[in-house]
């Protein structure tokens, strides 16, 4: 018959987490942790770009690619927040194009300065790594100067609002406004319970719709002035990653979660509202 304590023993040996536990050394227990962690993408990576140790890739192409990836970040400066072309919209055209206008200029100005900052980065540390005095290390000094100068004109407020009205008395007065519009719509009001849900609805679905155009705007005016230059500099720069995305996909998901609200629970509220006040 066999002993309950050795099959005891036996089970905890076979969980890995007590082996971590129960492990004499330092390197026994990193070995351990390695193991039962694997190697996924990330660590393929590391060793990938550990074993490029030149700070260029491609340095006899890099001032080319650097001098081109700010003239797109000029050039997407300039025209990426610009108003966009809008179908027929009757009266609301001028408002829609607004709103279109600061959700494309938020999309592309983050996108902007997340490149700008990228870009001075990645400079600064293939310069630290860089031998000192080589044509690679005075090639990336000078374009590390050359980003560290233009990234704060970059930078700002993505909105076309000035800052004193996102923080002042304007916005105060709009919600307090709201706030004593709801409660007086649910006051045993039931008309204004409904042209409430209406309009909440009709907004949102407005918004959801200016989100998903505005996404689309700022996605091709960014591939057309940013995404091949920006390819070409991280591809000469080598081992990096990849250049950063724009948010316009997410702008995508903010819409479609826009038009859920509008379409499935704003009827349900005012179902449910309709249903309390009869």
């Amino acid at each position: 018959m066999s002993d309950p304590g050795l099959v005891d023993e036996l089970i905890l040996d076979r969980i890995d987490a007590l082996k971590v536990l129960r492990a004499s050394t330092p390197e026994e227990k990193d070995a351990l942790l390695e193991r039962i962690a694997g190697s996924g993408q990330a660590e393929r990576d590391i060793v990938k770009e550990l074993s490029k140790v030149r700070p260029l890739w491609r340095p006899d192409r890099f001032e080319e690619a650097h001098r081109m990836a700010m003239r797109s970040l000029e050039v997407l400066d300039r025209n990426g927040s610009r108003q966009a072309k809008m179908p027929r919209l009757g009266p609301l055209k001028p408002v829609a194009a607004y709103v279109v206008e600061q959700m494309t200029r938020w999309i592309v100005k983050g996108h902007q300065n997340t490149l700008v900052t990228r870009i001075r980065k990645i400079y600064e540390r293939r310069e630290a790594n860089a031998q000192w005095g080589t044509p690679e290390h005075m090639m990336l000094r000078r374009a590390r100067i050359d980003a560290a100068r233009v990234e704060p004109g970059y930078k700002g407020n993505p909105l076309g609002i000035p800052t004193f009205l996102l923080g002042g008395a304007i916005l105060s007065s709009i919600a307090s406004s709201l706030r004593a519009f709801i409660t007086w719509a649910f006051q045993d009001n039931l008309p204004a319970v409904i042209v409430f849900a209406l309009v909440l609805g009709a907004v949102l679905a407005g918004l959801a719709w200016a989100a998903l155009y505005s996404a689309g705007v700022a996605r091709r005016r960014i591939r057309l002035s940013t995404e091949q230059p920006m390819r070409a500099l991280w591809e000469t720069i080598g081992a990096c990653g990849n250049p950063p995305r724009d948010d316009s996909n997410s702008f995508a998901v903010y819409a479609i979660v826009l038009l859920v609200l509008a379409w499935v629970l704003v009827p349900l509220a005012a179902w449910i509202l309709v249903s309390t006040f009869t």
